[in-house]
């Protein structure tokens, strides 16, 4: 299996993300193609989907539940996005990332500190990657291994989360 680390046979761009809307999902609406991070970047790109559905009063378990077809949508437009780039999870394909931190904002306190370590423990374990996290994200293939281990990743965010509020 190819990593984040293989390059790609072609070059992702502007021009390659608006060749398919596909694309332009997988890679974040454009935030992927950052150079510097862009993990971190696409994970910045679920607060402007959240806060309009929490104004929607879109959270807790309804918004949970959102993120399943939001992560059946991402088995495929990734999958078929580390197929045109030759990479299976190319570094810029980052909609595992806006699900995932959905996920975790479902459960966050809704103020800035409640937000930002939400941020903080999803970036944490997506990095860090603890067991179970790092083994399937080497072994488990195509568009469901890219979107599966930033889900557990959410999961251990969410415990974390849960953990840190109630002792506060």
């Amino acid at each position: 299996m190819t990593t984040s680390a293989d390059t790609p046979k072609i070059t992702p761009n502007w021009r390659f993300l608006l060749s398919n809307p596909i694309h332009l999902l997988s890679f974040g609406f454009g935030s992927g193609l950052m150079r510097k991070a862009p993990g971190t970047w696409g994970t910045l790109v679920a607060y402007p989907i959240f806060f309009p559905l929490l104004a929607l009063g879109v959270h807790g378990w309804a918004l949970m539940a959102l993120c399943l077809p939001l992560f059946l949508i991402g088995v495929h437009v990734c999958g078929v996005t580390g197929k045109a780039l030759g990479v299976h999870d190319y570094g810029g394909i980052v909609w595992d990332e806006v699900v995932g931190m959905l996920m975790v904002l479902a459960f966050a306190p809704a103020n800035w500190a409640g937000w930002i370590l939400a941020f903080a423990l999803f970036r944490l374990f997506d990095i860090v990657k603890p067991w179970p996290i790092r083994w399937f994200d080497q072994r488990v293939g195509g568009g469901f291994g890219v979107m599966v281990d930033d889900v557990i990743a959410a999961l251990f965010a969410l415990a974390a989360q849960a953990l840190i509020w109630h002792w506060l």
